[in-house]
């Protein structure tokens, strides 16, 4: 089992930034890939962006060059630093892991960007 905890969330406005936090818990060892989805309201959920264990990253289109993925060498945190925040950011933002065979998510925190 991977527990995984975000943070980071909030109220922000256009042009600003945030910080998200994820931390993983559990057996750790068995996470190949970690990275942020989003889903706003009546929207589907989408991958944001990825890391590897191999620090390989993946990103949305839409975000790239203004979001940032980073993980920690121990395998346990990962974080999306976000810049330029636009309204259309606004969203749930979702922390996930992999292990083999299965994906792991976190309770999801809201990123709100408004004036």
């Amino acid at each position: 089992q991977v527990q995984l905890v975000e943070s980071g969330g909030g109220l922000v406005q256009p042009g600003g930034s945030l910080r998200l936090s994820c931390t993983a818990a559990g057996r750790i060892f068995s996470i190949y890939n970690m990275g942020w989805y989003r889903q706003a309201p009546g929207k589907q959920r989408e991958l944001v962006a990825s890391i590897t264990t191999g620090n390989s990253t993946n990103y949305l289109d839409s975000v790239r060059g203004r979001f940032t993925i980073s993980g920690s060498n121990a395998k346990n945190m990962v974080y999306l630093q976000m810049n330029s925040l636009k309204p259309e950011d606004t969203a749930v933002y979702y922390c996930h892991a992999d292990v083999p065979i299965k994906r792991y998510w976190g309770q999801g925190t809201q990123v709100t960007v408004s004036s």
